[in-house]
């Protein structure tokens, strides 16, 4: 039974840290490409951070790079997602799903298997 859920979301200050993490169940991430998403009410899902380690594919938007960075420790078959900095604008839920490890994209329509989804609320 093939299983993704997403934890540490919650409500931070402008420059503040998060850490989620992306924990799978019933296979291993080793065999596929992981990425992390985020959809802000109103806009569309959009690509954060992808990695497919196979073809040595790593992806982070524009506005995350340098703030953000996607980590994997295989020993706990488990993706986190480093964010600092935070910004107002990086408020949304926020996802992780696989895809097919040859996946040389950060597109949302590649991915599948989601997770249930965490918060992140930047605010003063």
């Amino acid at each position: 039974q093939v299983q993704l859920v997403e934890s540490g979301g919650g409500l931070v200050q402008p420059g503040g840290s998060l850490r989620l993490s992306c924990a799978a169940f019933g296979f291993s991430l080793d065999d596929y490409a992981i990425g992390w998403f985020r959809q802000a009410p109103g806009k569309e899902r959009e690509g954060v951070s992808c990695i497919s380690t196979s073809v040595g594919f790593t992806y982070y938007r524009t506005s995350v790079k340098g703030r953000f960075t996607i980590l994997r420790d295989r020993a706990k078959n488990t993706v986190y997602l480093e964010m600092n900095s935070l910004k107002p604008e990086d408020t949304a839920v926020y996802y992780c799903a696989i895809a097919g490890r040859a996946t040389m994209s950060c597109s949302a329509p590649n991915f599948r298997s989601w997770g249930q989804g965490t918060q992140v609320t930047v605010s003063s």
